[in-house]
């Protein structure tokens, strides 16, 4: 039955994704719901809402507001929090009620910035997509909204897509920082630490780096405005990356024409493909699979996008792999439990979970 899944969680929905992008940036965010959508993004989507102060309200919708379509409620209510609040800007995040009576949010967005002073974006968000949607849309919005054409050149590297939800661990956006500076010149993460400023000086980025498939249309579109190149890239320390041989290069064409021994990676595309390359240099050869975004320019012929639960037993039997690495919330699958599993944590799927173990779970696939 397509949309039965009855061992695996809800993934993390697409205003839970607009949310990741925005939560630290300075701003107001209100989800438009009645208050459980908010609720999820809270407490159980966003980690940082535990540990950082961020303003993220809910619109508090009630039954005859979403009726009657009075948009002009959830505008007063805003008018009143910016008085309390030092706001650089406001963003309003769509759910599945606004979705179902057709809010116009672009004219939303129009009447709040107008009544109200200051930038406010209107995502259309509906909590039918998945994370990756919302990401992508919320990058798309700060920057159109934000990125001057007067920018001061503060660093060398913008960062895309490096949100909790993407990260094989919640405070994983540390090291991944780290590790791109090392590579690439000084960097900023466009999710977080220092605000607003960062997308307003992306034009000043030498280069973009897309971190997952999320952050690869707005990379995309600073390429455009202001010809900044990008590449897509989950960094990985260079002496965890052991040297290629020929001997290896041999082995995996081997075992490639066997079809033998293969291992599937499950996560965020771009995370995974780094994944690959690092079993590919000690011999292993591995497929991709995601629940999210699939770019097919940076997927291999036997990567595979998975919408429906079923389809994951499935393709196991049929490519008849026999290692997986994957979230552990996947082991409820009967099928991922007869093959030997490394577990390798992804946010948008299980959450606060397994979280407690993500860095180590990481660590030891890399060789940390």
């Amino acid at each position: 039955m397509n949309g039965l899944f009855k061992f695996i969680s809800p993934f993390a929905p697409d205003q839970s994704g607009a949310t990741a992008v925005l939560f630290s940036l300075g701003g107001i965010i209100v989800i438009c719901d009645a208050g459980g959508c908010a609720g999820n993004i809270c407490g159980f989507d966003e980690p940082r809402w535990f540990t950082e102060k961020s303003a993220v309200f809910s619109a508090g919708l009630r039954d005859i507001d979403a009726i009657l379509g009075r948009d002009e409620r959830l505008v007063q209510k805003l008018e009143e929090a910016v008085k309390f609040i030092d706001a650089k800007f406001a963003a309003i995040i769509g759910t599945p009620v606004p979705a179902v009576i057709g809010t116009d949010f672009r004219a939303l967005g129009q009447m709040a910035e107008k009544r109200l002073g200051i930038p406010v974006l209107a995502l259309d968000t509906t909590g039918i997509g998945l994370y990756d949607e919302g990401e992508e849309k919320a990058y798309i919005g700060l920057f159109s909204a934000f990125a001057s054409d007067k920018f001061e050149k503060k660093f060398d590297v913008g960062v895309l897509g490096a949100t909790p939800l993407n990260l094989p661990d919640k405070n994983y956006a540390g090291k991944l920082k780290e590790l791109i500076e090392k590579k690439y010149g000084k960097a900023a993460l466009f999710s977080g630490e220092n605000g607003i400023d960062e997308a307003k000086n992306a034009g000043g980025a030498k280069l973009n780096v897309a971190v997952s498939v999320s952050g690869i249309k707005a990379a995309e579109y600073l390429r455009q405005r202001f010809g900044t190149p990008y590449i897509v890239e989950f960094p990985i320390e260079e002496s965890h990356l052991a040297p290629r041989t020929s001997h290896l290069e041999s082995k995996i064409d081997e075992r490639r024409a066997a079809d033998d021994a293969r291992t599937l990676i499950i996560h965020q595309q771009v995370l995974a493909n780094s994944v690959r390359e690092l079993l590919e240099t000690r011999g292993e050869t591995s497929d991709v699979a995601v629940w999210f975004k699939l770019h097919a320019k940076y997927a291999r012929e036997n990567d595979v996008r998975l919408s429906e639960e079923d389809e994951l037993p499935r393709l196991l039997s049929e490519r008849r792999y026999t290692k997986i690495v994957a979230d552990p919330i996947f082991l409820r699958c009967p099928a991922v439990r007869e093959l030997e599993f490394v577990p390798l944590c992804h946010y948008a799927c299980s959450g606060e979970l397994y979280a407690a173990s993500a860095l180590e779970n990481f660590g030891k696939i890399i060789g940390e």
